[in-house]
């Protein structure tokens, strides 16, 4: 009988270390990216596929925070390559969730325009490398409004509203609009400021208009529907719905807004190092950034894929805005401790 046993514990022993050895070149096999939903063009996929024979699993999110609520809780072992905004990126490194990257395996990174190199979130870009960028605004239907004289006070005033709309379901991005909306930088970091944004939102959230905060993808949903009047969504969002509805318009208030970048790093405890630096070759590659940047509705920093997009995207304002716009917009910063500041703000903001 213990013979018995002994030999069943062998076969036990083994079986199990098969499925682990089968396991961990099944993740070789895979690369695992964690990226907003909607963010990619699904024939770049099975294109980056034949290309290098790995597959792409993708973990979806909607916000910064629940992306790293994710990394967070599930661990850095299940991703290989994350799509984070620039603002969450230096908070990922000091917490130890991305890795240095190896540039020498990504021989495509000379066709990153210099402008998106050297930002204050990654100064000497060790951690991550450009994947798009935007902007942030007001998707709205209804009659003609003059892109420079758009307000937020079309959604944070009752007297203007004309129509149920939703917020932004993201706390530094939602914040900083407010901050911006009554004459504040968008980056402030004093208290006085911030409760002054907080109670800015409170108003917004007692017109009965106010349906709630929402994801760019559903918030753009619900006003291609007809659902909702308006919401803040992300350039690309309010893009994909006007290719679809043509009435529909997309604004940068005349107040502020902010530009952000969305970067590709490589996490910690990748489990397949080599795909992760495959992905992000591919997608500067120049035909491939030109495909992901038109499929997808916002702006690449890639400048070699420039070079072959047409003038028609290029010269679209929803996608890039213009010289006009671009001055009245932001970049967000790391706020370092004060983020605590802006953490507690958002819990008043949303549960009052």
């Amino acid at each position: 009988m213990n013979r018995f046993f002994l030999i069943l514990s062998f076969f036990a022993v083994i079986f199990f270390a098969c499925n682990e050895v089968q396991g961990q070149k099944n993740s070789r096999k895979t690369v695992s990216v964690m990226i907003y939903s909607e963010y990619i063009n699904p024939s770049l996929l099975k294109d980056f596929e034949k290309k290098t024979g790995y597959k792409v699993n993708l973990e979806l999110y909607e916000a910064q925070e629940e992306m790293l609520v994710k990394l967070q809780t599930a661990g850095t072992k299940k991703y290989d390559v994350i799509i984070a905004s620039d603002v969450v990126i230096q908070q990922m490194i000091q917490a130890g969730l991305v890795a240095p990257l190896d540039t020498s395996k990504i021989p495509n990174r000379v066709n990153v325009a210099p402008q998106f190199l050297g930002q204050t979130y990654d100064p000497t870009n060790a951690y991550s490398l450009p994947y798009l960028w935007g902007t942030t605004g007001i998707l709205f239907r209804g009659e003609k409004i003059h892109p420079d004289s758009a307000s937020y006070s079309m959604l944070f005033d009752a007297k203007n509203t004309k129509g149920n709309f939703s917020l932004l379901n993201e706390s530094r991005s939602m914040l900083s609009m407010a901050l911006q909306a009554i004459g504040y930088d968008a980056n402030s970091i004093k208290q006085e400021e911030i409760n002054k944004a907080v109670d800015y939102i409170l108003q917004a959230k007692k017109d009965p208009h106010f349906v709630g905060f929402d994801g760019s993808v559903p918030g753009k949903n619900k006003v291609l529907s007809g659902e909702n009047w308006a919401a803040i969504v992300f350039n690309g969002e309010a893009q994909a719905a006007i290719n679809k509805d043509s009435t529909l318009q997309f604004v940068i208030p005349k107040e502020g807004s902010f530009m952000w970048v969305d970067a590709m790093l490589i996490s910690s405890k990748a489990a397949n190092v080599e795909g992760a630096y495959a992905f992000m070759n591919y997608i500067l590659d120049a035909e491939v950034g030109a495909k992901l940047a038109k499929f997808i509705n916002y702006a690449t920093p890639n400048k070699a894929s420039l070079e072959v997009i047409d003038e028609k995207f290029k010269s679209n304002r929803v996608i890039n805005p213009n010289e006009q716009e671009i001055k009245r917009m932001e970049l967000l910063e790391d706020l370092g401790e004060s983020t605590k500041s802006y953490d507690e703000a958002w819990i008043i903001a949303k549960t009052r």
